[in-house]
């Protein structure tokens, strides 16, 4: 066999556990699960299919290619390809099975990230889909992934219903439809084709290495995972489960319906009691709340806590948890491929809900030791469940958790940009960003909890609303009228804005026409320490750090309100691949969220030689030793990387025996 420098692999699997809602970990963690087909290309050579399912064995030379970290192995979706090769290699070749783990780590059952790169990452990079169908066709390639894959994965992939015509059994096999596995196989094989196919088309715009690093720490970071409470867990599904059922019995005895979940029915005994709803949603139930009589009121609120969600991510949790009780790959890199900020997947940490009772303790052991009747005495059940989710992530046994996370880091980095000196003395004097820009834009004096306080909150929701160009809307949006803000004080809230933040405007516009010259005139433009560069087909804004966001086939246009404005291929709100709009404010939100997402990512790899477990959006969760020093964990995040300097940062943090919101 000739010498291994690259190798492009894709696989087909078998598992009983449903890959979609546990993840890939418990996915191949199971006892049934195996490998079926694994294809591969040497050095962008032929693609070669080993038949596993039908007793052919991988070479020798294959399995040592794989564990070599002096070898690339290449994937798309590479995650799902090295969790799968590092059970299938522990399992049946252990004498070849190589950790990346020291003693003390939990990542000590997977392969080392290190020598793996991912085409989809690559593909995220650019601005393309993230499905391989998808960038196979925008990029038209001559290999195209084969349509009947769908159909072929859930006949041979997943565990079939028996059936009198199946002779009742619960998988099917290739001896069960031969014509049918030899597509598979031929799948199998375009898979890697169009993979190989990728790289090749991609090669003029490679993926710089220190994005590689970054994924590789993400890689590290998913494999550790982070330990579930998983006693908690079952209890809190359990608390659900009767106090839905005991609000149900009691919503049939005040209605008689035959079944209150049924909103047809809700609304026919409504309409009967003189109550007329179009919509049983929580926004139109909690108006209703207000005025109705307590009849009403007392069906409705049973009625939200029936449809209340408290439970979900507890059941999400369930499903994730490993054998060890660690959920493991809930973080995608490059998710969102507008800025590369990270997604989340299985349970979603980027939207737990918020805790705010003081007795959050006593609360989880209610709960833990299972004391239905005290906890529903002394708490709102659905309310405190929901309340409770953070704390059911716990450290290891003797450790503690260190959770630390930026200060207002969007609103710094957009004022280093703009050079908004006001706010930036704000932030050098640890100031309150939400009461000055109120003070600026009413030009009053205004403390928290002190002298015109009131006016924080039309400060704070005039900072959320009113960075990236947002107007009246945007403020409703963010839940301005609700607040007690009247409709008449929105558009001079905007102006007010608008007019204490003159550079902030000034630097939407500045990067709007700089946008506009590169793509008009194919040129590298500049502004605010911003290249947007144009080139084949590509508009490529070049960050501080770097690295670069990427819009496909940039076009200027005229829009709706008759004026110019960028269009650019991409992924829409429907999750199709079409043409979208854009404008200078929008572009600097993204550039914003970009910039802040790398500042997260420098913070990670000078703190990597501690146990991240988690982040979300700014923040960072530590799993760590009692020992370890809260201030020093916040000093070097908070330190500015070499390629922003002049930004001031600063990280505050808080130790927990348990994840909260401190």
């Amino acid at each position: 066999m000739k010498e291994i420098k690259t190798i492009s692999i894709d696989i087909e699997t078998f598992s009983d556990v449903d890959l979609s809602k546990c993840g890939v970990y418990k996915y191949a963690e199971s006892e049934n699960f195996e490998i079926l087909l694994f294809a591969y290309s040497i050095n962008h050579g032929e693609v070669e299919v080993v038949d596993l399912a039908q007793g052919e064995k991988l070479p020798i030379e294959i399995i040592k290619a794989l564990v070599d970290d002096g070898i690339t192995k290449w994937a798309y979706n590479a995650s799902f390809e090295r969790v799968c090769l590092s059970r299938y290699i522990s399992r049946y070749y252990p004498e070849y099975f190589i950790s990346y783990s020291i003693n003390e780590d939990t990542v000590n059952e997977f392969l080392n990230p290190i020598s793996w790169r991912c085409s989809m990452i690559w593909s995220a990079y650019l601005g393309l889909p993230l499905s391989l169908a998808g960038v196979g066709s925008v990029l038209g390639l001559e290999e195209q992934k084969l349509k009947e894959g769908k159909d072929l994965i859930k006949y041979f992939c997943v565990p079939c219903n028996p059936t009198k015509t199946n002779g009742g059994r619960t998988r099917n096999l290739p001896e069960h439809d031969i014509a049918k596995w030899e597509l598979f196989k031929s799948y199998n094989k375009r898979d890697v084709e169009v993979e190989v196919s990728i790289q090749e088309r991609l090669q003029s715009y490679p993926v710089p290495e220190f994005l590689w690093d970054e994924y590789h720490l993400d890689q590290e970071i998913n494999d550790r995972g982070i330990a579930l409470d998983m006693e908690l867990v079952e209890n809190a599904i359990k608390f659900d489960e009767i106090a839905k059922q005991k609000a149900l019995d009691e919503l049939q005895k005040l209605t008689n319906i035959e079944n209150p979940n049924s909103v047809m029915q809700m609304k026919e005994w409504l309409n009967n009691n003189g109550v007329e709803m179009e919509s049983l949603g929580k926004k139109q139930v909690i108006e209703m709340i207000k005025d109705a009589p307590k009849e009403i009121v007392d069906v409705l609120e049973l009625r939200q806590q029936i449809s209340k969600s408290s439970v979900k991510k507890y059941l999400a949790m369930k499903n994730a948890g490993c054998a060890c009780n660690r959920a493991r790959g809930m973080f995608q890199f490059y998710g969102a491929n507008r800025t590369g900020r990270w997604a989340g997947r299985i349970i979603q940490l980027q939207n737990l809900p918020q805790n705010h009772i003081e007795d959050l303790k006593d609360a989880r052991e209610l709960v833990k030791y299972g004391d239905y009747d005290a906890f529903e005495t002394l708490y709102d059940v659905p309310d405190t469940l929901s309340q409770l989710i953070r704390t059911a992530f716990v450290p290891r046994k003797d450790m503690k958790f260190i959770v630390a996370d930026f200060s207002a880091i969007e609103a710094r980095v957009l004022s280093f940009l703009a050079n908004e000196k006001w706010r930036m003395d704000v932030f050098a004097n640890n100031g309150d960003i939400y009461c000055q820009s109120a003070s600026a834009m009413f030009n009053v004096p205004v403390e928290k909890h002190g002298v015109n306080g009131h006016l924080r909150q039309k400060g704070k929701i005039a900072e959320l609303a009113c960075g990236y160009g947002g107007s009246v809307g945007a403020l409703k949006a963010m839940g301005a009228i609700e607040m007690g803000l009247q409709e008449e004080e929105l558009e001079p809230l905007v102006r007010s804005w608008r007019d204490a933040n003159p550079h902030i405007v000034e630097m939407w516009w500045a990067v709007d026409r700089a946008i506009k010259n590169a793509i008009r005139n194919r040129v590298t433009t500049e502004t605010h320490g911003l290249k947007f560069i144009y080139k084949s087909g590509m508009l490529f804004i070049e960050l501080p750090s770097g690295r670069r966001l990427a819009y496909v086939k940039p076009k200027i246009g005229i829009n709706q309100f008759g004026s110019e404005s960028v269009t650019y291929e991409g992924v829409g709100a429907t999750k199709k691949w079409e043409r979208l709009e854009s404008y200078g404010p929008k572009f600097v939100e993204n550039i914003v969220q970009a910039i802040s997402r790398d500042i997260l990512c420098y913070a990670m790899q000078k703190l990597s030689y501690c146990f991240i477990v988690g982040h979300v959006h700014d923040e960072m969760i530590i799993e760590c030793s009692k020992e370890m020093s809260l201030e020093k964990v916040c000093e070097q995040m908070g330190e500015t990387p070499p390629w922003i300097k002049g930004l001031l940062l600063r990280a505050d943090g808080y130790e927990c025996e348990f994840y909260k919101k401190d």
